[in-house]
This record gives structure tokens, C-alpha cells and sequence, in this order.
């Protein structure tokens, strides 16, 4: 009896209570749950962190709100110290202000926003930023952030709060009032504990000073906590071009991408109209080219009713058409002109290099583009600064978790001794690179670094080199004027005894005259490049069709 096998009805009926026990304790959670408890992936881990990821959020939405309404910025940021690691942050814009019906959900809703669902250059992308500074608030006081909104004629101040498990903003104490005085804009107050302010390259002022580098068209003032107030002023007078919403190209998206499209359209009623309206670079002659490729697919039907399968067939089919690229249209660098006026203003180095990469694609069909400065010497020697790489996204700064992001892999992958630059680190030199795109591949969702997408990289690899090598002949021909000064003053040394020589050996009287000849073939020799020109450097020809190579990224 005992060996005998137990039915299988048997052992359900003796499972024990525990197995019910698992699943009663199954429950749903709200996103802002899961960032209440994850708090560390959205960049408050760490005081000095922490205090500046609460700064980078508000003023990148302020940046944001501005130039979409067309708005020079004009931005206040005040740090004041309560007590240790006890802070009041207050952020005040010049924007367009938030409406009631939305101001709930900017700032005490995760995952909510004009952002996430659109194709198009912007520096937040997921409608976490602000939410995230009122839930860290709530954290670490318990006390309510406090917004002032001036919209139109409408002027609307409350508390905020978050109810966790609805992810869903609250408003304590709400109050709307006419805007007698005409404003606009949006303050935000809150207090936070478990923060510090350091003026170190991980602070606040840093950051900000680096967010005035790369937006040359916004004013930014910083009240500290000691009250010493500084301003970075605004270097260009009028906004960056907006850049312009597009549509996704087939290259860039995948079967499920294509099926999320085709349930959210309504006007389309075939597939054939769908792809033509819904992607870009999609005509009807394209659409002719995917029917001969997936003759199964019936491109006349509605395009609710794609299935799975037919999905695979078209995104397969997309990969096997020839493609214009994608529109750049979507994507606005900071501009070679713009970033030569920031550095020259903050650093004003001896020599800068500016670099701009004409727009490419990754992942097949996303559109970015690279641009790179280099400054050296001057002010960067001044400052102290020796190897710095300031990483941008978007004009957004990337102060933290530079470790395993592309944009620094990619600088430190050069081979820097090439440039006359034997020892990058010890080498007095800032690189800046700002990579642009309407996708932004960041490795999380505190946004500081970027994945090491192999089309990118070799981008920020080939516009950092591009820079280099203006560098790298500054260098040279500094080097070079150096040593030919250095031999003129060494030979002009024994002039007038050579002229006293040989005017003696030749029994010449007039011995200043033999030396004011002298004089004129040394100056003739070495200056206005004189010995330069006989001792040019030669490019090899191998080493041009590298570096020709290196430039169109091959």
C-alpha cells in the first residue's frame, strides 16, 4: 500500500494551506508605488545627488515649457539651508504657466506628460520629473510642495500631494484668483531632507553652470545658501528653432510598435492609407513595393484587424525596402556659434575646436546627431581642470554615472597621444559632447547615461576626433613656433662676436654693417614662419585615407 502511486485528485485535495496563502497575498501596485520603494532609479540616492536631480527636473521642465511657447527663459533657482541636510528648494520660470486641469498631473502624477508620446526632440521624456521631487518631498518631510501657476488671467496656488496607490495628485488648501499682475510662469517650493549642497562637480551650481553652457539663450540665477546670488547671463537673445514633431520611420519600429499604432488610429479604414499616414517616408508607391514582398498580407482590410503575424511579415518587409532617411526636422543642435560664445564666455580657453556631425540614424530608423567642442589651455588651465568630459543629452547636463555611458567610453576610447595630447587626464582640457535625438536610448530612468548603441558611439567617436585634430594643429604649430624662437635667440646670441670675427678676418671697418645683415637673414629665417615653411610636416598617404576614413565613419 505504501509504495502504491497517490492519485492526482488525492494530492490536490492534501496540498497544504500554504499554497492558498501565496496568492492571497498577490496585489496590484501603482507606478508611483514602485518608485516610492525604488526611489534610487530616479536619481535620489546619495545628498549631493539628490539635492541636484531635484534642480535638474525642475529646470529642465521650466527650459522646456519656455521654448515650447516661444519664451526667452528666465529661470530662479534658490537653495536655503534649514538645518543640516535640510533644504528649501524654490524654482520660479518665466513660462507659459500650467492650467488648473493639468497641474495635477505635471506635478504629482508619475508617468504623465506632453512628453513620452511624442516624436520629437525634448529634454524629459517621461513625464516622471517634477512627480518625482513632490513624492521625494513627501518622503523625506511629510510636508507638501507648494505651486504657484500664473496661466493667462488665471492665477492658481496649492499644496500638492500624491495618493500612491492611485498614482493620483491631490490639492490641499487650492486657491484661484485673477492675475492682476499679467504674469506668467510657475513656481514650485518644497522642502526636502537627506540632501546637501556642495559646490563640487556634482552640485548644484555646477550643474547649472553647465545647463548655461549649453543653453546659451537662457538667463539662470542661483541664490545659495549663504545668499551670495549668481547669475549666468544670457549669451544669445533669442531661442534655439523649435524643432519639429515628426512621425516614426518603418526602419525604427518593431512588430508590436506597429500594432499600438493601428489600434490607436481611427481614420484610416485599410492598411495601405495606415502606413502612409502613420509613418514617415511611406507613399503609395512604397506600400506597392510591401504588397509584392508580403503578398499573404491583405493591405486593403482595416487596420484594427492586423494580427500578430501579419505585423512580423510588414516590419520583415520594411527592412528589405529602400528607405529615405529620416527627417531631421525633429532634432535642433545647440549650433557651433552658440557653444563657441558659452565656452569662450565661461572658460575662455586658448584654443577651441567646434564640431557638428551631420544627422545619422540608429536602430535603423531613429534620427540623432553629435556635436563636439574641445577647449584647451587659457581659462581650462586657469581653473584647474585636467581631463574633463562634460556630457550632454538633448543640452541636458550628465553629471552623474559617467561609468559604462557611450558618450564617455567614447572620448576615453581615443587614442589621445595621436593629438599631441600624451596624457588626457593630466592634460588641460575640456570635451564637451551633446548628443541630440528624439529617442534618447538612457540606460534608466534617471536619465544620466547613455546605452552603448554602436551607431551612436561611433559617431561621438569621429565628431570628438574631427576636433581633435584642429587641436592637434594648434599644438603644433605652437610647439613649432616654440622651438624656432628658441634657436633664433640662441644663434642671435653670437652675433656681434661672429661680426667682430669676420669683419677682423676680412679687414672690414664697417663692422655694423655686417651685423645688421646678420640680423636680417636670421629674422628671415626664423620668423613669419620661415623655417616652417621648409620643414613642413608630410601626411603620409595611408595616414590621409585613415583619417578620411575616421571622418565618414567607416
Amino acid at each position: 500500500m505504501g509504495n502504491e502511486p497517490i492519485a492526482q485528485g488525492s494530492r490536490l485535495k492534501n496540498m497544504p494551506d500554504g499554497h492558498d496563502k501565496i496568492f492571497s497575498q498577490f496585489r496590484e501596485h501603482s507606478v508611483a508605488e514602485f518608485f516610492k520603494k525604488n526611489k534610487q532609479m530616479l536619481g535620489f540616492s546619495g545628498k549631493v545627488r539628490s539635492l541636484t536631480t531635484i534642480v535638474h527636473e525642475l529646470v529642465t521642465n521650466s527650459l522646456d515649457a519656455c521654448e515650447e511657447a516661444g519664451i526667452l527663459p528666465e529661470v530662479k533657482v534658490q537653495v536655503k539651508e534649514i538645518e543640516e541636510d535640510h533644504y528649501l528648494v524654490r524654482v520660479e520660470d518665466n513660462g507659459p504657466g500650467i492650467p488648473k486641469t493639468h497641474l495635477g498631473k505635471a506635478l504629482g502624477q508619475m508617468l504623465a506628460g506632453t512628453k513620452f508620446h511624442r516624436y520629437i526632440q525634448q529634454r524629459g521624456q517621461q513625464g516622471i520629473g517634477a512627480a518625482g521631487c513632490t513624492m521625494y518631498a513627501l518622503l523625506t518631510t511629510g510636508q507638501h510642495p507648494h505651486a504657484i501657476s500664473y496661466y493667462k488671467d488665471k492665477k492658481i496656488s496649492c499644496e500638492i500631494s500624491i495618493d500612491f496607490k492611485t498614482n493620483r495628485a491631490e490639492f490641499i488648501n487650492l486657491l484661484e484668483e485673477e492675475n492682476k499682475d499679467g504674469k506668467s510662469g510657475l513656481v514650485y517650493q518644497a522642502e526636502f531632507k537627506d540632501v546637501r549642497y556642495e559646490k563640487s562637480n556634482y552640485g548644484v551650481y555646477e550643474y547649472l553652470r553647465r545647463t548655461a553652457l549649453a543653453n546659451p539663450h537662457a538667463q539662470i540665477v542661483l541664490t545659495e545658501p549663504n545668499n551670495e546670488s549668481i547669475t549666468f547671463p544670457r549669451a544669445v537673445g533669442e531661442n534655439p528653432k523649435r524643432p519639429k514633431e515628426v512621425q516614426p520611420h518603418p526602419l525604427g519600429i518593431s512588430a508590436h510598435d506597429l500594432l499600438d499604432l493601428a489600434k490607436a488610429q481611427k481614420e484610416n479604414r485599410k492598411i495601405s492609407a495606415f502606413l502612409q499616414n502613420a509613418l514617415a517616408r511611406v507613399s503609395a508607391n512604397k506600400v506597392s513595393e510591401l504588397r509584392d514582398i508580403t503578398p499573404t498580407v491583405n493591405f486593403d482590410k482595416n487596420p484594427g484587424e492586423i494580427t500578430w503575424e501579419e505585423a512580423e511579415q510588414i516590419v520583415q518587409a520594411f527592412k528589405k525596402v529602400k528607405w529615405i532617411a529620416p527627417e531631421t526636422d525633429s532634432i535642433v543642435p545647440i549650433g557651433k556659434e552658440q557653444i563657441e560664445k558659452s565656452f569662450m564666455n565661461i572658460f575662455s580657453p586658448e584654443v577651441l575646436a567646434v564640431t557638428e556631425r551631420s544627422p545619422k540614424v540608429y536602430r535603423g530608423g531613429v534620427p540623432f546627431m553629435v556635436e563636439a567642442a574641445i577647449a584647451y589651455g587659457g581659462g581650462i588651465a586657469t581653473a584647474g581642470k585636467k581631463g574633463e568630459i562634460m556630457r550632454f543629452a538633448n543640452r541636458v547636463p550628465l553629471p552623474f554615472d559617467a561609468g559604462g555611458c557611450a558618450l564617455t567610453e567614447s572620448v576615453k576610447s581615443i587614442e589621445w597621444g595621436r593629438y599631441n595630447l600624451k596624457d588626457f587626464e593630466e592634460e588641460p582640457i575640456v570635451v564637451l559632447v551633446n548628443l541630440v535625438s528624439v529617442h534618447v536610448p538612457y540606460t534608466g530612468a534617471g536619465k544620466q547615461a547613455v546605452a552603448q548603441e554602436e551607431d551612436v558611439m561611433d559617431e561621438i567617436k569621429n565628431a570628438v576626433m574631427e576636433a581633435a585634430r584642429e587641436v592637434q594643429r594648434y599644438i603644433s604649430g605652437k610647439k613649432k613656433a616654440h622651438e624656432i624662437e628658441t634657436k633664433r635667440k640662441v644663434i642671435s646670441r653670437y652675433i656681434d662676436q661672429l661680426s667682430s670675427d669676420l669683419s677682423d678676418l676680412a679687414s672690414m671697418k664697417n663692422k655694423n654693417e655686417l651685423k645688421k645683415k646678420l640680423e636680417k637673414i636670421i629674422e628671415e629665417k626664423y620668423t613669419k614662419g620661415g623655417e616652417g615653411e621648409d620643414e613642413k610636416e608630410e601626411v603620409p598617404e595611408h595616414e590621409e585615407e585613415r583619417i578620411k576614413e575616421e571622418d565618414e565613419g567607416e
